[in-house]
Protein backbone atom coordinates (compact mmCIF):
# COMPACT_ATOMS: atom_id res chain seq x y z
CA UNK A 1 0.00 0.00 0.00
CA UNK A 2 1.08 3.58 -0.63
CA UNK A 3 -0.39 6.95 0.29
CA UNK A 4 0.04 8.29 -3.26
CA UNK A 5 -2.68 10.57 -4.70
CA UNK A 6 -3.93 9.98 -7.39
CA UNK A 7 -3.92 6.24 -6.70
CA UNK A 8 -1.62 4.34 -9.10
CA UNK A 9 -2.79 1.39 -11.17
CA UNK A 10 -0.38 -1.05 -9.49
CA UNK A 11 2.00 -0.66 -6.56
CA UNK A 12 4.18 -3.23 -4.83
CA UNK A 13 6.39 -1.41 -2.34
CA UNK A 14 8.00 -2.39 0.95
CA UNK A 15 8.13 0.45 3.48
CA UNK A 16 10.56 -1.63 5.65
CA UNK A 17 13.02 -1.75 2.75
CA UNK A 18 14.18 1.53 1.32
CA UNK A 19 16.56 3.03 -1.21
CA UNK A 20 18.44 6.00 0.27
CA UNK A 21 18.79 9.36 -1.45
CA UNK A 22 21.68 11.43 -0.15
CA UNK A 23 24.16 14.07 -1.27
CA UNK A 24 26.05 11.44 -3.21
CA UNK A 25 22.99 10.33 -5.20
CA UNK A 26 23.51 11.17 -8.85
CA UNK A 27 20.99 11.94 -11.56
CA UNK A 28 21.22 10.45 -15.06
CA UNK A 29 18.77 11.58 -17.72
CA UNK A 30 18.35 9.99 -21.14
CA UNK A 31 17.69 12.14 -24.18
CA UNK A 32 14.18 13.62 -24.05
CA UNK A 33 13.92 13.71 -20.25
CA UNK A 34 15.72 17.01 -19.65
CA UNK A 35 12.62 18.79 -18.36
CA UNK A 36 12.18 16.33 -15.51
CA UNK A 37 15.93 16.42 -14.85
CA UNK A 38 15.72 20.20 -14.36
CA UNK A 39 12.61 19.87 -12.21
CA UNK A 40 14.20 17.24 -9.95
CA UNK A 41 17.23 19.42 -9.29
CA UNK A 42 15.38 22.71 -9.01
CA UNK A 43 12.37 21.56 -6.97
CA UNK A 44 13.01 18.24 -5.25
CA UNK A 45 16.73 18.88 -4.82
CA UNK A 46 16.06 22.35 -3.39
CA UNK A 47 13.49 20.98 -0.93
CA UNK A 48 15.73 18.22 0.41
CA UNK A 49 19.12 19.87 0.03
CA UNK A 50 20.28 17.27 -2.50
CA UNK A 51 22.46 18.49 -5.40
CA UNK A 52 21.78 15.46 -7.67
CA UNK A 53 25.10 15.78 -9.56
CA UNK A 54 25.25 14.25 -13.05
CA UNK A 55 26.07 10.55 -12.95
CA UNK A 56 26.59 7.54 -15.16
CA UNK A 57 23.83 5.31 -16.46
CA UNK A 58 25.18 2.36 -14.44
CA UNK A 59 25.74 4.27 -11.18
CA UNK A 60 24.18 2.13 -8.38
CA UNK A 61 23.42 5.21 -6.25
CA UNK A 62 21.42 7.21 -8.76
CA UNK A 63 18.04 8.33 -10.02
CA UNK A 64 17.75 7.42 -13.71
CA UNK A 65 15.26 8.82 -16.21
CA UNK A 66 14.40 6.98 -19.43
CA UNK A 67 11.84 6.93 -22.22
CA UNK A 68 10.20 3.59 -22.95
CA UNK A 69 8.03 3.31 -26.05
CA UNK A 70 6.45 0.11 -24.75
CA UNK A 71 4.48 2.28 -22.29
CA UNK A 72 1.41 4.40 -23.02
CA UNK A 73 2.34 8.04 -23.70
CA UNK A 74 1.61 9.38 -20.19
CA UNK A 75 2.36 6.11 -18.37
CA UNK A 76 5.35 5.60 -16.12
CA UNK A 77 7.12 2.86 -14.22
CA UNK A 78 8.94 3.81 -11.02
CA UNK A 79 11.29 1.16 -9.62
CA UNK A 80 13.44 1.51 -6.50
CA UNK A 81 15.83 -1.38 -5.85
CA UNK A 82 18.39 -1.59 -3.05
CA UNK A 83 21.88 -1.29 -4.48
CA UNK A 84 20.56 -0.10 -7.84
CA UNK A 85 18.94 3.23 -6.98
CA UNK A 86 15.69 4.46 -8.50
CA UNK A 87 14.57 4.50 -12.10
CA UNK A 88 11.66 6.25 -13.79
CA UNK A 89 10.59 5.09 -17.22
CA UNK A 90 7.94 7.00 -19.14
CA UNK A 91 6.10 6.45 -22.37
CA UNK A 92 6.81 10.11 -23.15
CA UNK A 93 8.57 12.98 -21.38
CA UNK A 94 5.24 13.61 -19.65
CA UNK A 95 5.18 10.06 -18.31
CA UNK A 96 8.65 10.54 -16.84
CA UNK A 97 7.48 13.78 -15.22
CA UNK A 98 4.40 12.16 -13.67
CA UNK A 99 6.66 9.44 -12.29
CA UNK A 100 8.78 12.16 -10.68
CA UNK A 101 5.65 13.53 -8.99
CA UNK A 102 5.06 10.10 -7.46
CA UNK A 103 8.69 9.91 -6.35
CA UNK A 104 8.22 13.23 -4.57
CA UNK A 105 5.15 11.98 -2.71
CA UNK A 106 7.01 8.88 -1.55
CA UNK A 107 9.64 11.12 0.10
CA UNK A 108 7.14 12.76 2.47
CA UNK A 109 6.00 16.34 3.18
CA UNK A 110 9.54 17.74 3.42
CA UNK A 111 9.87 17.14 -0.33
CA UNK A 112 7.15 19.75 -0.90
CA UNK A 113 8.98 22.65 0.71
CA UNK A 114 11.17 25.25 -1.02
CA UNK A 115 14.22 24.74 1.16
CA UNK A 116 15.38 22.00 3.52
CA UNK A 117 13.99 22.18 7.05
CA UNK A 118 16.02 19.18 8.26
CA UNK A 119 19.31 19.43 6.33
CA UNK A 120 20.86 16.43 8.07
CA UNK A 121 17.82 14.17 7.74
CA UNK A 122 18.10 10.91 5.82
CA UNK A 123 15.84 10.52 2.82
CA UNK A 124 14.78 7.25 1.27
CA UNK A 125 12.33 5.85 -1.26
CA UNK A 126 10.40 2.69 -0.33
CA UNK A 127 11.75 -0.23 -2.34
CA UNK A 128 9.43 -1.67 -4.96
CA UNK A 129 7.68 -0.89 -8.22
CA UNK A 130 4.80 1.45 -9.11
CA UNK A 131 3.22 1.18 -12.56
CA UNK A 132 0.72 3.81 -13.55
CA UNK A 133 -1.11 5.53 -16.40
CA UNK A 134 -4.02 7.98 -16.58
CA UNK A 135 -7.61 7.09 -17.39
CA UNK A 136 -8.37 10.36 -19.21
CA UNK A 137 -6.40 12.54 -21.60
CA UNK A 138 -8.00 15.80 -20.35
CA UNK A 139 -7.56 16.33 -16.61
CA UNK A 140 -8.42 19.94 -16.20
CA UNK A 141 -8.79 22.87 -13.86
CA UNK A 142 -10.74 25.95 -14.98
CA UNK A 143 -9.39 29.04 -13.24
CA UNK A 144 -11.55 32.18 -13.45
CA UNK A 145 -9.26 35.21 -13.22
CA UNK A 146 -11.84 37.57 -14.74
CA UNK A 147 -14.16 37.96 -11.74
CA UNK A 148 -11.30 38.31 -9.27
CA UNK A 149 -7.87 38.82 -10.76
CA UNK A 150 -5.12 36.40 -9.72
CA UNK A 151 -1.63 37.90 -10.18
CA UNK A 152 0.84 36.01 -12.32
CA UNK A 153 2.70 34.46 -9.38
CA UNK A 154 -0.56 32.95 -8.15
CA UNK A 155 -1.19 31.37 -11.56
CA UNK A 156 2.32 29.89 -11.61
CA UNK A 157 1.68 28.53 -8.11
CA UNK A 158 -1.52 26.85 -9.31
CA UNK A 159 0.36 25.27 -12.21
CA UNK A 160 2.70 23.73 -9.63
CA UNK A 161 -0.29 22.50 -7.62
CA UNK A 162 -1.81 21.00 -10.76
CA UNK A 163 1.44 19.23 -11.62
CA UNK A 164 1.66 17.80 -8.11
CA UNK A 165 -1.76 16.20 -8.71
CA UNK A 166 -1.04 15.08 -12.32
CA UNK A 167 -3.57 17.51 -13.82
CA UNK A 168 -2.60 18.51 -17.35
CA UNK A 169 -5.00 21.19 -18.69
CA UNK A 170 -5.38 24.73 -17.36
CA UNK A 171 -8.56 26.25 -18.79
CA UNK A 172 -7.73 29.95 -18.41
CA UNK A 173 -10.93 32.06 -18.17
CA UNK A 174 -9.46 35.42 -19.21
CA UNK A 175 -12.45 37.63 -20.05
CA UNK A 176 -15.91 38.30 -18.69
CA UNK A 177 -18.30 41.14 -17.87
CA UNK A 178 -16.25 42.01 -14.79
CA UNK A 179 -12.81 42.23 -16.35
CA UNK A 180 -10.56 41.69 -19.39
CA UNK A 181 -7.26 40.16 -18.28
CA UNK A 182 -5.02 39.79 -21.34
CA UNK A 183 -3.08 42.48 -23.19
CA UNK A 184 -4.09 42.83 -26.86
CA UNK A 185 -1.70 45.33 -28.42
CA UNK A 186 -3.93 46.45 -31.28
CA UNK A 187 -6.78 47.16 -28.84
CA UNK A 188 -5.11 48.81 -25.81
CA UNK A 189 -8.38 49.97 -24.23
CA UNK A 190 -9.29 46.33 -23.49
CA UNK A 191 -6.85 46.51 -20.58
CA UNK A 192 -6.66 50.27 -20.06
CA UNK A 193 -10.44 50.39 -19.50
CA UNK A 194 -11.69 46.81 -19.50
CA UNK A 195 -9.40 45.38 -16.83
CA UNK A 196 -10.65 47.61 -13.98
CA UNK A 197 -14.03 47.98 -12.28
CA UNK A 198 -14.88 50.75 -9.85
CA UNK A 199 -16.18 48.51 -7.06
CA UNK A 200 -17.14 44.91 -6.32
CA UNK A 201 -20.17 43.32 -4.72
CA UNK A 202 -19.04 41.31 -1.69
CA UNK A 203 -20.83 37.98 -1.64
CA UNK A 204 -23.70 36.69 -3.77
CA UNK A 205 -25.51 39.09 -6.13
CA UNK A 206 -28.28 39.52 -3.51
CA UNK A 207 -25.74 40.72 -0.93
CA UNK A 208 -26.07 44.37 0.16
CA UNK A 209 -22.31 44.62 0.80
CA UNK A 210 -19.88 46.41 -1.51
CA UNK A 211 -16.15 46.84 -1.55
CA UNK A 212 -15.86 50.43 -2.72
CA UNK A 213 -12.41 50.37 -4.25
CA UNK A 214 -11.23 49.59 -7.78
CA UNK A 215 -10.42 45.99 -8.57
CA UNK A 216 -8.53 44.69 -11.55
CA UNK A 217 -5.29 43.87 -13.27
CA UNK A 218 -4.15 42.08 -16.38
CA UNK A 219 -1.37 39.93 -17.79
CA UNK A 220 1.04 41.47 -20.26
CA UNK A 221 1.84 39.44 -23.34
CA UNK A 222 5.18 38.51 -21.80
CA UNK A 223 3.35 37.39 -18.63
CA UNK A 224 1.24 35.09 -20.82
CA UNK A 225 4.32 33.74 -22.60
CA UNK A 226 5.88 33.01 -19.22
CA UNK A 227 2.75 31.24 -17.96
CA UNK A 228 2.53 29.12 -21.12
CA UNK A 229 6.22 28.20 -20.97
CA UNK A 230 6.04 27.41 -17.25
CA UNK A 231 3.02 25.17 -17.89
CA UNK A 232 4.75 23.43 -20.80
CA UNK A 233 7.71 22.56 -18.58
CA UNK A 234 5.16 20.78 -16.39
CA UNK A 235 3.42 19.11 -19.37
CA UNK A 236 0.30 21.21 -18.85
CA UNK A 237 -1.62 22.58 -21.82
CA UNK A 238 -3.12 26.06 -21.35
CA UNK A 239 -6.49 26.55 -23.07
CA UNK A 240 -7.35 30.28 -23.19
CA UNK A 241 -10.96 31.42 -23.03
CA UNK A 242 -12.18 34.61 -24.68
CA UNK A 243 -15.91 34.70 -23.91
CA UNK A 244 -18.25 35.56 -26.83
CA UNK A 245 -20.95 36.64 -27.59
CA UNK A 246 -22.21 36.96 -24.00
CA UNK A 247 -20.26 37.82 -20.83
CA UNK A 248 -18.68 40.68 -22.80
CA UNK A 249 -19.52 43.93 -21.01
CA UNK A 250 -15.86 44.64 -20.13
CA UNK A 251 -15.01 44.59 -23.85
CA UNK A 252 -18.05 46.71 -24.73
CA UNK A 253 -17.13 49.25 -22.02
CA UNK A 254 -13.73 49.59 -23.70
CA UNK A 255 -15.06 49.63 -27.28
CA UNK A 256 -18.78 50.60 -27.28
CA UNK A 257 -19.17 49.84 -31.01
CA UNK A 258 -19.01 46.13 -30.12
CA UNK A 259 -22.41 46.29 -28.41
CA UNK A 260 -25.93 46.64 -29.71
CA UNK A 261 -25.79 50.39 -30.16
CA UNK A 262 -29.25 50.54 -31.77
CA UNK A 263 -30.80 49.19 -28.54
CA UNK A 264 -28.74 50.58 -25.64
CA UNK A 265 -26.37 53.47 -25.04
CA UNK A 266 -23.24 51.34 -25.00
CA UNK A 267 -21.03 54.40 -24.50
CA UNK A 268 -22.52 54.70 -21.01
CA UNK A 269 -21.58 51.14 -20.01
CA UNK A 270 -18.76 50.50 -17.55
CA UNK A 271 -17.01 47.30 -16.55
CA UNK A 272 -19.68 45.45 -14.60
CA UNK A 273 -19.41 45.47 -10.82
CA UNK A 274 -22.11 42.86 -10.16
CA UNK A 275 -22.60 39.10 -10.66
CA UNK A 276 -25.07 37.08 -12.67
CA UNK A 277 -26.18 36.89 -16.31
CA UNK A 278 -25.63 40.21 -18.08
CA UNK A 279 -28.00 41.39 -20.84
CA UNK A 280 -25.29 43.38 -22.66
CA UNK A 281 -23.98 41.08 -25.39
CA UNK A 282 -21.95 41.55 -28.54
CA UNK A 283 -23.63 42.80 -31.69
CA UNK A 284 -23.59 40.26 -34.56
CA UNK A 285 -21.93 42.72 -36.95
CA UNK A 286 -18.95 42.60 -39.27
CA UNK A 287 -17.28 45.15 -36.99
CA UNK A 288 -17.50 42.71 -34.09
CA UNK A 289 -16.26 39.78 -36.17
CA UNK A 290 -13.22 41.70 -37.44
CA UNK A 291 -12.45 42.98 -33.93
CA UNK A 292 -12.42 39.51 -32.40
CA UNK A 293 -10.47 38.07 -35.32
CA UNK A 294 -7.82 40.61 -34.35
CA UNK A 295 -8.01 39.47 -30.72
CA UNK A 296 -7.67 35.83 -31.71
CA UNK A 297 -4.75 36.55 -34.06
CA UNK A 298 -2.73 37.84 -31.11
CA UNK A 299 -4.05 35.08 -28.87
CA UNK A 300 -2.84 32.32 -31.20
CA UNK A 301 0.66 33.75 -31.16
CA UNK A 302 0.66 33.79 -27.35
CA UNK A 303 -0.78 30.28 -27.02
CA UNK A 304 0.98 28.32 -29.80
CA UNK A 305 -0.58 24.99 -30.71
CA UNK A 306 2.71 23.19 -30.09
CA UNK A 307 3.43 24.85 -26.72
CA UNK A 308 3.21 21.42 -25.12
CA UNK A 309 4.86 19.07 -27.58
CA UNK A 310 5.55 16.22 -25.20
CA UNK A 311 2.65 15.89 -22.78
CA UNK A 312 1.55 12.69 -24.47
CA UNK A 313 -2.15 13.49 -24.14
CA UNK A 314 -2.71 15.02 -27.56
CA UNK A 315 -4.48 17.94 -25.86
CA UNK A 316 -3.14 20.95 -27.74
CA UNK A 317 -4.33 23.74 -29.96
CA UNK A 318 -7.73 24.25 -28.28
CA UNK A 319 -9.22 27.75 -27.94
CA UNK A 320 -12.30 28.23 -25.75
CA UNK A 321 -14.82 30.81 -26.94
CA UNK A 322 -17.31 30.59 -24.05
CA UNK A 323 -20.71 30.80 -25.70
CA UNK A 324 -22.65 30.42 -22.46
CA UNK A 325 -25.42 32.50 -20.94
CA UNK A 326 -26.01 34.78 -23.92
CA UNK A 327 -29.41 36.48 -23.44
CA UNK A 328 -31.14 37.19 -26.74
CA UNK A 329 -33.34 40.15 -25.72
CA UNK A 330 -31.09 42.80 -27.26
CA UNK A 331 -30.87 40.85 -30.52
CA UNK A 332 -34.67 40.54 -30.60
CA UNK A 333 -34.98 44.32 -30.20
CA UNK A 334 -32.11 45.22 -32.52
CA UNK A 335 -32.98 46.11 -36.14
CA UNK A 336 -29.36 45.36 -37.09
CA UNK A 337 -29.47 41.89 -35.53
CA UNK A 338 -32.83 41.15 -37.13
CA UNK A 339 -31.49 42.28 -40.50
CA UNK A 340 -28.55 39.90 -40.06
CA UNK A 341 -30.95 37.02 -39.28
CA UNK A 342 -32.93 37.79 -42.44
CA UNK A 343 -29.80 38.22 -44.57
CA UNK A 344 -28.48 34.82 -43.49
CA UNK A 345 -31.87 33.08 -43.71
CA UNK A 346 -31.72 31.99 -40.07
CA UNK A 347 -34.67 30.73 -38.04
CA UNK A 348 -34.05 33.03 -35.11
CA UNK A 349 -31.69 34.22 -32.40
CA UNK A 350 -30.46 30.74 -31.40
CA UNK A 351 -29.31 30.16 -34.97
CA UNK A 352 -27.74 33.62 -34.96
CA UNK A 353 -25.58 32.57 -32.02
CA UNK A 354 -24.75 29.31 -33.83
CA UNK A 355 -23.70 31.39 -36.86
CA UNK A 356 -21.50 33.54 -34.63
CA UNK A 357 -19.85 30.44 -33.08
CA UNK A 358 -19.59 28.77 -36.48
CA UNK A 359 -17.74 31.76 -37.89
CA UNK A 360 -15.00 31.47 -35.30
CA UNK A 361 -14.95 27.69 -35.55
CA UNK A 362 -14.16 28.00 -39.26
CA UNK A 363 -11.68 30.81 -38.60
CA UNK A 364 -9.82 28.78 -35.95
CA UNK A 365 -9.96 25.56 -37.97
CA UNK A 366 -8.36 27.32 -40.96
CA UNK A 367 -5.45 28.14 -38.65
CA UNK A 368 -5.02 24.61 -37.34
CA UNK A 369 -6.87 25.12 -34.08
CA UNK A 370 -9.90 23.55 -32.41
CA UNK A 371 -12.81 25.47 -30.95
CA UNK A 372 -14.30 24.41 -27.65
CA UNK A 373 -17.18 26.12 -25.86
CA UNK A 374 -19.75 25.69 -23.10
CA UNK A 375 -22.67 23.42 -23.93
CA UNK A 376 -24.92 26.31 -25.04
CA UNK A 377 -23.00 26.27 -28.32
CA UNK A 378 -25.05 23.18 -29.20
CA UNK A 379 -28.17 25.34 -29.50
CA UNK A 380 -28.96 26.13 -33.12
CA UNK A 381 -26.43 23.64 -34.46
CA UNK A 382 -22.69 23.11 -34.01
CA UNK A 383 -19.85 22.85 -36.48
CA UNK A 384 -18.42 19.36 -36.98
CA UNK A 385 -14.99 19.89 -35.42
CA UNK A 386 -16.05 21.78 -32.31
CA UNK A 387 -15.79 20.31 -28.81
CA UNK A 388 -18.06 20.95 -25.83
CA UNK A 389 -17.54 21.69 -22.14
CA UNK A 390 -20.63 20.15 -20.54
CA UNK A 391 -21.47 22.32 -17.52
CA UNK A 392 -25.28 22.30 -17.21
CA UNK A 393 -25.29 18.71 -16.03
CA UNK A 394 -24.54 15.74 -18.26
CA UNK A 395 -27.16 16.27 -20.96
CA UNK A 396 -25.16 18.63 -23.14
CA UNK A 397 -22.20 16.26 -23.08
CA UNK A 398 -24.39 13.27 -23.90
CA UNK A 399 -25.99 15.10 -26.83
CA UNK A 400 -22.60 16.29 -28.09
CA UNK A 401 -21.01 12.83 -27.90
CA UNK A 402 -23.98 11.26 -29.66
CA UNK A 403 -23.53 13.83 -32.43
CA UNK A 404 -19.85 12.94 -32.75
CA UNK A 405 -18.34 15.86 -30.83
CA UNK A 406 -15.60 15.52 -28.24
CA UNK A 407 -16.64 16.43 -24.71
CA UNK A 408 -15.08 17.59 -21.46
CA UNK A 409 -17.36 16.73 -18.54
CA UNK A 410 -17.57 19.49 -15.91
CA UNK A 411 -21.17 19.43 -14.62
CA UNK A 412 -21.97 22.26 -12.22
CA UNK A 413 -23.77 19.91 -9.84
CA UNK A 414 -20.65 17.74 -9.40
CA UNK A 415 -17.39 19.65 -9.88
CA UNK A 416 -18.03 23.38 -9.52
CA UNK A 417 -15.68 24.03 -6.63
CA UNK A 418 -17.27 27.37 -5.78
CA UNK A 419 -20.18 25.30 -4.43
CA UNK A 420 -20.18 24.87 -0.67
CA UNK A 421 -18.41 21.92 0.96
CA UNK A 422 -20.73 21.35 3.92
CA UNK A 423 -24.18 22.46 5.16
CA UNK A 424 -22.89 24.18 8.30
CA UNK A 425 -23.50 27.85 9.04
CA UNK A 426 -19.75 28.42 9.31
CA UNK A 427 -19.20 27.61 5.63
CA UNK A 428 -17.98 30.87 4.04
CA UNK A 429 -20.24 32.51 1.43
CA UNK A 430 -22.21 29.31 0.78
CA UNK A 431 -23.00 28.89 -2.91
CA UNK A 432 -25.07 26.14 -4.54
CA UNK A 433 -25.46 22.54 -3.48
CA UNK A 434 -23.34 20.80 -0.86
CA UNK A 435 -20.48 19.02 -2.61
CA UNK A 436 -18.38 17.25 -0.01
CA UNK A 437 -14.98 15.67 -0.53
CA UNK A 438 -16.73 12.32 -0.83
CA UNK A 439 -19.22 13.68 -3.37
CA UNK A 440 -16.40 14.82 -5.62
CA UNK A 441 -14.61 11.49 -5.14
CA UNK A 442 -17.72 9.69 -6.42
CA UNK A 443 -18.09 11.88 -9.51
CA UNK A 444 -18.15 9.79 -12.70
CA UNK A 445 -17.23 11.64 -15.92
CA UNK A 446 -18.70 9.05 -18.33
CA UNK A 447 -22.48 8.74 -17.88
CA UNK A 448 -24.11 5.34 -18.44
CA UNK A 449 -25.94 6.72 -21.49
CA UNK A 450 -22.61 6.67 -23.35
CA UNK A 451 -20.75 3.51 -24.21
CA UNK A 452 -18.37 2.23 -26.86
CA UNK A 453 -17.42 4.78 -29.51
CA UNK A 454 -19.63 7.45 -27.95
CA UNK A 455 -17.91 7.11 -24.60
CA UNK A 456 -14.57 7.63 -26.34
CA UNK A 457 -15.70 11.15 -27.20
CA UNK A 458 -15.33 12.01 -23.50
CA UNK A 459 -11.84 13.49 -23.54
CA UNK A 460 -11.90 13.73 -19.78
CA UNK A 461 -13.10 15.92 -16.95
CA UNK A 462 -12.51 19.33 -15.46
CA UNK A 463 -13.11 21.00 -12.11
CA UNK A 464 -14.20 24.63 -12.39
CA UNK A 465 -13.21 27.39 -9.97
CA UNK A 466 -15.44 30.42 -10.49
CA UNK A 467 -14.26 33.33 -8.37
CA UNK A 468 -17.22 35.66 -7.85
CA UNK A 469 -17.02 35.01 -4.09
CA UNK A 470 -13.28 34.27 -3.96
CA UNK A 471 -11.60 37.60 -3.45
CA UNK A 472 -8.05 36.33 -2.91
CA UNK A 473 -5.75 33.32 -3.10
CA UNK A 474 -6.68 32.08 0.36
CA UNK A 475 -10.34 31.80 -0.66
CA UNK A 476 -9.42 30.01 -3.88
CA UNK A 477 -7.33 27.54 -1.86
CA UNK A 478 -10.19 26.95 0.56
CA UNK A 479 -12.70 26.18 -2.17
CA UNK A 480 -10.33 24.10 -4.29
CA UNK A 481 -8.69 21.95 -1.65
CA UNK A 482 -8.93 19.21 -0.61
CA UNK A 483 -11.62 18.56 -3.23
CA UNK A 484 -9.22 19.10 -6.13
CA UNK A 485 -7.19 16.14 -4.84
CA UNK A 486 -10.30 13.94 -5.02
CA UNK A 487 -11.07 15.24 -8.50
CA UNK A 488 -7.50 14.52 -9.62
CA UNK A 489 -7.91 10.89 -8.58
CA UNK A 490 -11.21 10.66 -10.49
CA UNK A 491 -9.55 12.05 -13.62
CA UNK A 492 -6.35 9.98 -13.38
CA UNK A 493 -7.07 6.67 -11.68
CA UNK A 494 -8.96 3.65 -12.98
CA UNK A 495 -11.60 3.72 -10.25
CA UNK A 496 -14.59 1.36 -9.95
CA UNK A 497 -18.18 2.57 -10.22
CA UNK A 498 -18.96 5.49 -7.87
CA UNK A 499 -20.81 3.44 -5.25
CA UNK A 500 -17.96 0.91 -5.12
CA UNK A 501 -15.13 3.39 -4.61
CA UNK A 502 -13.12 2.98 -1.41
CA UNK A 503 -13.53 6.43 0.08
CA UNK A 504 -12.17 5.22 3.43
CA UNK A 505 -8.88 4.38 1.73
CA UNK A 506 -8.85 7.76 0.02
CA UNK A 507 -9.37 9.46 3.40
CA UNK A 508 -6.48 7.40 4.79
CA UNK A 509 -4.22 8.60 2.02
CA UNK A 510 -5.47 12.18 2.46
CA UNK A 511 -4.18 12.08 6.04
CA UNK A 512 -0.68 12.01 4.57
CA UNK A 513 -1.60 14.38 1.75
CA UNK A 514 -2.69 17.14 4.13
CA UNK A 515 0.92 17.30 5.29
CA UNK A 516 2.05 17.82 1.70
CA UNK A 517 -0.54 20.57 1.17
CA UNK A 518 0.60 22.29 4.36
CA UNK A 519 4.22 22.16 3.22
CA UNK A 520 3.11 23.79 -0.05
CA UNK A 521 1.31 26.53 1.86
CA UNK A 522 -2.16 25.55 0.65
CA UNK A 523 -4.87 27.02 2.89
CA UNK A 524 -7.27 24.12 2.44
CA UNK A 525 -10.53 23.46 4.25
CA UNK A 526 -9.78 21.20 7.25
CA UNK A 527 -11.84 17.98 7.46
CA UNK A 528 -13.41 19.26 10.69
CA UNK A 529 -14.58 22.54 9.15
CA UNK A 530 -13.21 26.02 8.52
CA UNK A 531 -10.70 27.72 10.74
CA UNK A 532 -12.10 30.87 12.37
CA UNK A 533 -10.17 33.05 9.93
CA UNK A 534 -11.65 31.16 6.98
CA UNK A 535 -15.24 32.02 7.90
CA UNK A 536 -17.15 34.98 6.44
CA UNK A 537 -19.95 35.74 8.91
CA UNK A 538 -22.65 38.03 7.58
CA UNK A 539 -21.72 37.74 3.90
CA UNK A 540 -24.69 36.49 1.91
CA UNK A 541 -24.39 33.40 -0.25
CA UNK A 542 -26.92 31.36 -2.23
CA UNK A 543 -27.16 27.89 -0.69
CA UNK A 544 -29.38 25.31 -2.40
CA UNK A 545 -30.81 22.46 -0.34
CA UNK A 546 -31.20 18.80 -1.20
CA UNK A 547 -29.30 16.62 -3.63
CA UNK A 548 -28.29 18.35 -6.88
CA UNK A 549 -30.31 17.40 -9.96
CA UNK A 550 -28.48 15.16 -12.37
Amino acid sequence: MTDVIPAPRAAAVSPDRAVPLDRGTTLWAAEGTGGTERWLRGTLGAALGLPFPPGAEDDPDSVRLRLDDSLEPEAYRLAAVAGRGAEIRGGSPAGVFWGAQTLRQLLGPDAFRRAPVRPEAAHAVPAGVIEDAPRFRWRGLMLDVARHFMPKDGVLRYLDLMAAHKLNVLHFHLTDDQGWRIEIKRYPRLTEVGSWRARTRFGHRASPLWEDKPHGGHYTQDDIREIVAYAAERHIAVVPEIDVPGHSQAAIAAYPELGNTDVVDTAALTVWDDWGVNPNVLAPTDTTLRFYEGVFEELLELFPADAVTSNGSGISGFVHIGGDECPKEQWRASPAAQARIAELGLAGEDELQAWFVGHFDAWLTARGRRLIGWDEILEGGLAAGAAVSSWRGYEGGIAAARAGHDVVMCPEQEVYLDHRQAPGEDEPVPIGFVRTLEDVYRFEPVPPELDGARARHVLGAQANVWTEVMEDQARVDYQAFPRLAAFAEVAWSALPAPAERDFADFERRMTAHYGRLEALGVRYRPPTGPHPWQRRPGILGRPLDGPPPR
